[in-house]
């Protein structure tokens, strides 16, 4: 049982104007086994929340903590994050030309757990996984997110999500950009990891429609860099019939 303490969070970006503040103190607790929807309206600190658990430089945590069982994920670099079992599925998947995707996931699999996989029964589990996610084998050999459509990167990414396998996974809208399809395919793999019953999940969307296939445990509205409101799956019913008008000032829009 692991558990992801976030407390009092604030986090800010460098601007042309100078340093802007994102995140205004986020308090948020995910234990093993459950999935926590962050849903909220454009530009509300999303995003932002999974950049900097994952460490992006971009984003100076100014203020807060964040414990994984009890140790400072803020004092980690990113690949000690990585290690220590956090993993970030990317909103926009980056191009790594001239590693395949074989070599980039197996390489990965021996820096969490400090030596290699057996070759035989990882072969044997990529393909069963690609095979689940309706991916071509052929992929396995091309470069990692090269020429792969937005579907294709996003099935790639939770192909990682699944052979990695780690205690918490934060996935940064994965539904965007999916067809039906797509989004069906990419759905039962989260699934599939939320099945084992170990991975805590933060499942970050601007839409419910994820939602109609990912059941989370418990919902939480991000509005201007705060957790505005929080509950159970009947809040993501109630945003998809009222939006997020009302936890806006008066006159602005989501």
């Amino acid at each position: 049982m692991s558990t992801l303490e976030i407390r009092d969070l604030h986090v800010s970006v460098e601007t042309k104007e100078g340093p802007k503040q994102i995140l205004r103190g986020v308090d948020l607790t995910v234990a093993s086994g459950e999935t926590h929807a962050i849903m909220g309206p454009n530009g509300s600190g999303k995003s932002t929340l999974a950049y900097s658990l994952a460490g992006h430089p971009k984003y100076q945590v100014t203020a807060g903590t964040v414990l994984l069982d009890g140790e400072d994920v803020l004092a980690m670099t990113v690949d000690e994050r990585a290690r220590a079992g956090m993993f970030l599925a990317m909103q926009y998947p980056v191009e790594v030309p001239g590693v395949s995707v074989s070599n980039f996931l197996r390489t990965a699999k021996t820096a969490i757990d400090g030596k290699a996989p057996p070759l035989r029964t990882w072969v044997k589990g990529m393909r069963s996984a690609m095979d689940a996610l309706r991916m071509d084998p052929e992929f396995a050999e091309r470069s990692v997110n090269e020429g792969f459509s937005g579907g294709e990167k996003k099935r790639h990414e939770i192909l990682q999500m699944e052979l990695l396998n780690p205690k918490f996974a934060i996935l940064d809208e994965t539904d965007s950009g999916l067809d039906v399809d797509a989004l069906r395919v990419v759905s039962e793999g989260v699934n599939r990891v939320r099945a084992g019953g170990e991975a805590g999940i933060l499942l970050i969307t601007h839409y419910t429609r994820i939602l109609r296939y990912i059941k989370p445990d418990f919902v939480h509205v991000f509005v201007d860099g705060r957790i505005a409101e929080q509950g159970g799956p009947e809040l993501a019913d109630r945003l998809e019939a009222e939006g997020y008008d009302r936890f806006l000032p008066t006159g602005a829009s989501a």
